[in-house]
């Protein structure tokens, strides 16, 4: 028991690592750059590769996780990002760079790591939250952008990479030691994985989510170091300090996030989320003041790390199964997401002198995907109505106003007997047993009229001629004019049910 509770702060702990080790290149650009020539484009490069690399990787960390369990892949990772880490110390040109960066994409590619393996520690309602907490080990960028600059301003760029070594080595160890040697383990294929999520139109819109919002963090974090210095001329520890303050905030509302998803409907979250990017998007496309780029940043930010939180909360809705492809196909999206922005700004701002257009495409991928969630929204709560209507024990039948069925549920035909192809199109006196007289309906269709509902005790006749009683609510079903626009009848077989067959029942069934 205590092995299975340790797990969520270990692994949050290794993903710090993880990060801190994926964003070494970005936060020391402004010192390696003084040492190694670097064109923009080269720099823009360098910084990518990794964010490429660690992207892509994810896709399959996430099914080695399934198989072979957190330990062992925390363990692999960490002892095979020595290796890069030790080079880049000792790079003295763009191809070293771009190598050393490669390779450090495994500390990127852990991130699917704790979101495959920890959620079969905890319930589902409680998945939002959890991955949240997991998700703190953002944080790791934020140490990066802060620490690496200041250490390096007293031992130099090329000390300071080798000090991450030290770290891996501890945190290789401690996985080794408390990581759970007994994860339960998945053995689907990885092929078939894939195809069973990737039919569905949910997966890529949660992609699309998660290469905004995820894409946004990763994107700003490789991108403020650089451009505060290069733009607005702060110093190299202030441009530190300022990208850090964007990470712990964005890191913050990660599990924020994920409890708002857990305790609210996550559509709605994210509605805030992609409003919030879309406004902030547009602010930063005028190119303004310090002060006002930095409320853009922040909203960034804010939205950011709240849909990173709320979106994990979507995958166990329609994944539950595959949630180890899904969440790794979903988290390679979202790196896929901070590896273009930068070059696009890169190239952008070469040809037209800002990054005016970059900002605003920014927005309208945010005004789309806020477009896209109000539509799952609404299908989400008509897809709910049709479950509960098709799952209903009672008989469910909806005719027009001029009594032309136009739908029944699965218990209609089991009752009645006719399927629903059957009875659609026809009227519901496909059903008439013929023991009720004309004063009987227009009875009924009296009520109907003046108080918009019927209910009584009425026989009826199955596909087969038998005969049996049921107990029937008809309500009149009204548009926004106050015009019948439907009527939705819904019934039960009382026939065997001797609290039914009351004398005023009887009667009324007989009338």
């Amino acid at each position: 028991m205590m092995v299975r509770k340790i797990q969520l702060p270990l692994q949050t702990v290794s993903l710090v690592l993880g990060f801190m080790v994926w964003v070494i290149l970005s936060s020391l650009m402004p010192f390696i750059k003084d040492d190694i020539a670097l064109s923009s484009s080269q720099l823009a490069w360098a910084t990518a590769i990794p964010i490429l690399v660690g992207s892509i990787a994810r896709i399959p960390v996430g099914y080695w996780t399934n198989r072979y369990g957190a330990r062992k892949l925390f363990m692999i990772s960490f002892v095979l990002l020595l290796a890069p880490v030790y080079w880049i110390s000792q790079a003295d040109s763009f191809a070293d760079l771009i190598i050393g960066g490669a390779f450090l994409g495994i500390g990127g590619a852990v991130f699917s790591v704790g979101v495959t393996s920890l959620p079969k520690y905890y319930p589902k309602e409680r998945h939002g939250f959890v991955n949240g907490i997991y998700g703190i080990g953002n944080l790791g960028t934020a140490i990066s952008a802060f620490g690496a600059p200041v250490v390096a301003s007293a031992w130099g760029w090329s000390n300071t990479v080798l000090l991450y070594s030290v770290i891996l080595i501890a945190l290789a160890a401690l996985n080794f030691l408390l990581g759970d040697r007994e994860e339960v383990s998945v053995r689907t294929p990885l092929l078939e994985q894939i195809k069973a999520v990737s039919r569905s139109e949910k997966l890529w819109f949660i992609c699309l989510f998660y290469f905004l919002t995820f894409g946004s963090f990763v994107a700003f974090t490789v991108y403020l170091p650089n451009f505060l210095v290069s733009h607005f001329h702060l110093e190299k520890v202030d441009a530190g300090m300022r990208t850090a303050g964007f990470i712990v905030l964005a890191t913050a509302m990660r599990p924020i996030g994920g409890w708002l998803g857990d305790k609210f409907n996550p559509f709605k979250i994210l509605m805030f989320v992609f409003g919030g990017l879309t406004v902030s998007a547009i602010l930063l496309s005028f190119a303004p003041s310090l002060q006002l780029y930095t409320v853009g940043c922040l909203t960034v930010a804010l939205c950011a790390g709240t849909g990173n939180g709320t979106i994990f909360k979507l995958v166990p809705m329609y994944f539950s199964k595959q949630a180890g492809i899904a969440n790794g196909m979903i988290s390679a999206m979202g790196g896929l997401g901070g590896f273009f922005p930068p070059l696009i700004l890169t190239m952008l701002f070469s040809m037209t002198g800002h990054y005016a257009i970059g900002f605003m495409a920014l927005s309208q991928i945010a005004l789309a995907s806020l477009i896209i969630v109000i539509w799952m929204f609404y299908q989400e709560r008509l897809a709910l109505a049709a479950n509960i209507v098709e799952n209903t024990v009672e008989g469910i039948m909806i005719t027009d106003k001029n009594g032309i069925i136009h739908s029944v549920n699965a218990s209609f035909t089991r009752l009645t007997g006719y399927t629903s192809g059957e009875a659609i199109g026809k009227t519901p006196s496909i059903l008439k047993s013929g023991k009720q007289d004309k004063a009987f309906y227009d009875a009924m269709w009296e009520s109907l009229h003046s108080q918009g509902f019927w209910q009584g005790a009425i026989w009826n006749r199955k596909k087969t001629g038998e005969i049996y009683l049921e107990w029937l609510t008809i309500s009149a079903v009204k548009s926004d004019s106050g015009d019948v626009v439907y009527y939705s009848g819904m019934f039960s077989d009382i026939t065997t049910q001797q609290q039914f067959h009351h004398p005023k029942r009887e009667k009324e069934a007989y009338a």
